[in-house]
């Protein structure tokens, strides 16, 4: 595969990868309380290519291409009947910042069952 070939692969493959679901994520619902995760996406990618000699005079060529990404929460949309709020993950860890939320969206939840 030349490089021209292996830019055009690694770019399709990084299309399906990186589309809107992955920016605002799948919904969760959790009784009438539904959490909508925002999340970042960064990604780099890079190629390269070449011809040389190795010390015995023989003549070579080679290439390679290579990406990476990052997908990181950033925020939750919380939507409870006609309240809607944006719940911001930064400044913690943003796994920190899910887990200290879960009780106080789980008695949220409760209340309006109860209720």
């Amino acid at each position: 595969m030349n490089l021209t070939e292996n830019l055009k692969v690694l770019f399709e493959e990084l299309e399906k990868f990186f589309k809107t679901e992955t920016v605002v994520g799948e919904p969760i619902v959790v009784g009438n309380v539904t959490l909508i995760p925002i999340v970042n996406v960064s990604f780099g990618a890079g190629n390269g290519g070449g011809n040389g000699q190795d010390t015995k005079g023989n003549d070579g060529s080679g290439g390679g291409s290579g990406a990476g990404g990052k997908i990181e929460p950033n925020a939750i949309v919380v939507v409870k009947g006609d309240d809607v709020s944006v719940m911001s993950l930064n400044g913690k860890g943003p796994m920190d910042k899910i887990i200290a939320m879960v009780p106080e969206i789980i008695g949220k939840v409760k209340e309006k069952k109860e209720g």
